[in-house]
């Protein structure tokens, strides 16, 4: 067997194999996903067999499972006791691992096509440049579209304080029980399971915040504030309320109220873009007040990349949106000077 890195190392050391290691790498895409598989060498240089190779392949099934490696690899992921900075970080960790290998298979798919015929090829390695980012921005795109462990874990908080969990072990074992339901998405059978946690320990925050979670899920939007202020009462610094308190009102269309918890949040957590997403969200979709909608949203999207988060994606969609609208008012010039002013180059 030998590993996508493995074909990386050899690619630099004989670049003259490239198009033998491109018919290598995608037959193993059709095979085993993101690993190569060697095959007899006199089988592979058949006009035959490389047809047949390239038969049914393109770009987008290349990034299709290299993507889906890297959402295999994000599974493993563990959120106990992280915050969303460490999540991130492993997160863009396995893409990375992947953008290397993805970058090689499309610009080695390209060279056989007849318009890439003698062209030089080069992969980017320098995870600053603009090339490498365009590989890893497709496959991160990817993964917030179809991967659902990816959601999973980047909607995680298991980050504890001293009141997080409860050192009874009646309480922790409704707790669990109902963990098991949440964690399907049966939040009506998971609720009484939490409710009963907290009537045998009341200071158990992570069990208030799953009460707030199952409330806000079934529509009971005035039980989820309380569940979350009653978290808040025994963890004022609680990530989960504080974050979910401004999408509650959000949905109960107080937006005055929504902004005023967002600065709220902003005041526990100021370099967290989740609260810049939550605010320039209201103003791009609720008050239809783009420019102000722009000017934070671009705080969200560079928090993000500096932050690797794949979230960088969601606020890209909503710059986009934004160009558009005010495109369409005649106020494309004030666009770029905000984009200018925070730093960010559009394509």
């Amino acid at each position: 067997m030998i590993t996508c890195n493995e074909l990386l190392l050899l690619y630099k050391e004989s670049p003259v194999t490239m198009k033998f290691l491109l018919i290598i790498l995608l037959a193993s895409i059709n095979s085993m996903g993101a690993f190569c598989q060697e095959s007899k060498k006199d089988s592979l240089i058949k006009t035959g067999a490389k047809d047949a190779v390239l038969k049914g392949i393109d770009t987008l099934k290349i990034l299709k499972e290299f993507s889906e490696k890297a959402c295999t690899c994000i599974a493993s992921i563990s959120t106990n006791n992280k915050d969303s900075k460490q999540i991130d970080s492993a997160i863009s960790k396995y893409i990375d691992e992947q953008t290397e290998a993805y970058q090689m298979g499309v610009k080695m798919y390209r060279s056989l096509l007849p318009s890439g015929k003698n062209q030089t090829i080069t992969i980017n390695i320098n995870h600053s440049s603009q090339d490498y980012k365009f590989y890893y921005y497709q496959i991160e795109r990817y993964l917030q579209d179809s991967c659902k462990s990816l959601k999973i874990i980047i909607s995680a908080n298991d980050k504890e304080s001293n009141f997080s969990m409860s050192k009874n072990e009646d309480a922790l074992k409704e707790y669990n029980a109902g963990v098991d339901y949440f964690k399907i998405g049966k939040y009506e059978m998971a609720l009484p399971y939490f409710e009963k946690a907290v009537s045998i320990d009341e200071k158990f925050a992570f069990a208030w915040d799953n009460i707030g979670v199952c409330n806000r899920h079934l529509g009971n939007y005035s039980k989820a504030l309380e569940a979350y202020h009653k978290s808040l009462e025994f963890d004022p610094d609680g990530q989960t309320p504080l974050q979910n308190i401004p999408v509650v009102y959000e949905y109960m269309k107080m937006y005055d109220k929504a902004l005023e918890s967002y600065q709220n949040l902003l005041k526990h957590h100021p370099n967290d873009p989740e609260v810049y997403f939550g605010i320039g969200h209201i103003y791009h979709d609720y008050l239809k007040d783009y420019e102000k909608a722009l000017e934070i949203m671009c705080k969200a999207y560079n928090l993000y990349v500096e932050m690797k988060s794949p979230y960088r994606a969601d606020a890209e969609k909503i710059i986009n949106s934004i160009y558009s609208k005010m495109k369409a008012s005649g106020n494309l010039d004030r666009f770029n000077e905000i984009l200018k002013e925070n730093n960010i180059h559009s394509n």
